[in-house]
């Protein structure tokens, strides 16, 4: 059981609670995760913008939301963050992973060639490696990546795997409660950055902002 309440939007002060119907179009659902954050709940508002562009697939980012859901899944297993675990193998099997898939990369089992692509196999031999936080001391693997992908593909890979990282302690040190199978779900149709409406949240989340903050 959570260790912390998870905030529903009826118990956000009232100039809060626009947040909640906001977060649905960049993730498909508000997560017990935005929920915990939102105790704190300008953070929360500051954090949903990154989440969703780090994550997502969309033309600012020369990563797909398959690799990028690889390095995820990766990064939450090898944590053993159970909430972002179930939350992003759903959101992988939106963009093509298999149980298949899940289970080699869970195991570092690269044998089938069918399965893993090249850049594949380094986007999740990197994303265990910033996980364990052994990327710095190798060089080879890192001179493999640099011959796989460019040096914008790298550091937005460094970061999602990063991102996850402090995501997984959150919900594993605050025990977030896991949603119902049906609400995780919601996830799979967040699969792809809706420009519009993170272009609404920013000009909501500014006009908000200069409300609570006068200069």
């Amino acid at each position: 059981m959570s260790r912390v309440k998870a905030v529903e939007q009826s118990d956000l002060s009232p100039e809060n609670q626009e947040f909640y119907n906001m977060v649905p179009t960049l993730l498909g659902r508000v997560p017990n995760f935005h929920k915990t954050l939102s105790n704190s709940p300008y953070l929360a508002m500051a954090f949903l913008p990154i989440n969703a562009l780090a994550q997502r697939e969309w033309e600012g980012t020369d990563i797909s939301g398959k690799l990028k859901e690889l390095i995820v899944i990766k990064t939450s297993h090898t944590n053993g963050c159970k909430y972002c675990y179930a939350h992003n193998t759903a959101l992988g099997k939106a963009a093509g992973i298999e149980e298949e898939h899940i289970q080699a990369l869970s195991l570092n089992d690269f044998s089938d060639p069918n399965l893993f692509s090249n850049e594949e196999i380094l986007a999740i031999k990197w994303a265990e490696a910033v996980t364990n936080n052994k990327a710095a001391a190798n060089n080879e693997l890192f001179r493999e990546l640099t011959e796989a992908f460019t040096e914008k593909q790298i550091v937005e890979m460094t970061i999602l795997a990063a991102m996850f990282n402090m995501i997984n302690r959150i919900n594993d040190s605050l025990d977030v409660d896991l949603e119902e199978q049906t609400e995780v779900n919601k996830i799979k149709k967040s699969l792809k950055l809706n420009k519009s409406s993170y272009g609404e949240y920013l000009e909501w989340f500014s006009s908000f902002w200069n409300k609570q903050f006068p200069r």
